[in-house]
């Protein structure tokens, strides 16, 4: 028996390697197209923005998963606010353009978006829901709106279509959390600004189990938050770390400092003094288990596991 075939745009990175280990697993043959040129098996190589030989793998599959763009770890000058703009246009609108010349065209489509959409929700605002959110307005904010549009305006009716709101995902060999680990014993485990600040976040165990359940539910389509029902501060985030790592000296991170920390590392203060109260009313209204639905549940799993 032939087995279901899972495209997966831009599937190189951290995410990537757990959904291809996770689907192989369930039976599933994954193709990942990558920009990376050579033959590997289990790769295509595609630009991100033109048709091409690839467009072959997209026949009768059952999945296509868009994870492709360039990271937001950098400063948002013009060069690089147009690079992580057209990397996630142009991906979506080539995907859409591949699936429309289809002559059977893949059953579903899961297009990355981001949790960052929303506004930056203050003390004890209400959480973002996909029905009641309160979109923003400022670069990253506008950048998720664009991509989902793109994503939306593609002439695909043949094929369901799902955005994925996805939060900050934490796992123990990529992402975020080794290099908060990281600072955490170097004495940078307190409140970043004033701690205030939600974080939404998602363990990687649960992100991969909630693309299960989107892929194998006909009935689900549209836009879904992926992160973990319970947000948490800043500064309770910090203190788990604090609590585990038990560093020697603690060092603080108003915001006049981490604004010069971000400089000199070449990212944004955005990153982590952004307040993101999100909540996943979509999926728990499907049915969805949250195995980690804490984050001292999700911690406690993959620290252990960090060198």
């Amino acid at each position: 028996m032939e087995k279901p075939k899972m495209i997966v745009a831009g599937g190189n990175g951290f995410l990537g390697k757990h959904l291809a280990h996770h689907f192989t697993a369930l039976g599933y043959q994954v193709i990942i197209l990558t920009r990376k040129r050579g033959y590997r098996i289990g790769m295509l190589h595609w630009d991100g923005h033109t048709l091409g030989p690839w467009t072959k793998a997209l026949e009768g599959a059952a999945v296509v998963l868009n994870l492709a763009g360039r990271s937001v770890d950098c400063r948002y000058n013009i060069v690089n606010q147009y690079a992580i703009i057209r990397s996630r246009l142009d991906s979506t609108k080539v995907l859409g353009e591949a699936i429309a010349c289809c002559q059977n065209p893949p059953a579903v489509w899961l297009n990355s978006s981001t949790a960052t959409i929303y506004t930056d929700t203050k003390d004890e605002q209400p959480a973002n829901t996909e029905a009641v959110g309160n979109i923003g307005r400022n670069f990253s904010e506008r950048v998720a709106q664009q991509w989902e549009a793109e994503f939306w305006v593609a002439a695909t009716p043949r094929t369901r279509r799902v955005a994925l709101r996805t939060a900050i995902v934490l796992g123990a060999d990529g992402g975020a959390l080794p290099v908060m680990a990281r600072l955490a014993r170097w004495g940078l485990a307190t409140p970043q600004g004033d701690g205030r600040q939600w974080i939404s976040w998602l363990h990687i165990n649960d992100f991969c189990q909630a693309l299960e359940l989107l892929i194998a539910r006909q009935d689900l389509e549209g836009t879904f938050n992926l992160c973990a029902p319970h947000p948490i501060r800043n500064e309770d985030f910090n203190a788990q770390l604090c609590q585990h790592y038990q560093p020697r000296w603690q060092l603080p991170q108003p915001k006049w400092l981490l604004e010069i920390g971000a400089f000199l590392l070449r990212t944004e203060t955005e990153l982590v003094l952004k307040s993101r109260k999100v909540v996943p009313q979509r999926l728990l209204e499907s049915g969805f288990m949250f195995r980690f639905p804490t984050c001292n549940l999700a911690l406690a799993n993959l620290l252990p596991q960090l060198p």
